[in-house]
């Protein structure tokens, strides 16, 4: 039994240990404009990035479903306009 559990609390301190972290290249000036906010708010840097992830996350889902919800629209719109036409020229 316990030789059950050590092995479960090692998977799941593995899993914690590399699953979670995420390694992003950016240029040099956002990189220095993270710091300067940090810095200005006394935070972290990696503090700074997860706020902005959590803010930003919820905007691009937005922006992309609208983005989405706009191209489906503009295709049925063009397809209407296809079969008017098609109904003047008979």
């Amino acid at each position: 039994m316990k030789k059950e559990m050590k092995e479960n609390s090692r998977e799941k301190t593995t899993k914690l240990r590399g699953e979670h972290c995420l390694n992003v290249f950016v240029s040099y000036e956002l990189k220095e404009k993270l710091k300067r906010l940090a810095k200005r708010y006394d935070r972290t840097t990696a503090d700074m990035v997860r706020a902005l992830m959590n803010i930003g996350i919820p905007i691009m889902q937005g922006i992309s479903e609208a983005e989405e919800k706009m191209m489906k629209e503009y295709i049925q719109l063009f397809r209407k306009f296809r079969k008017i036409k098609n109904l003047k020229e008979i």
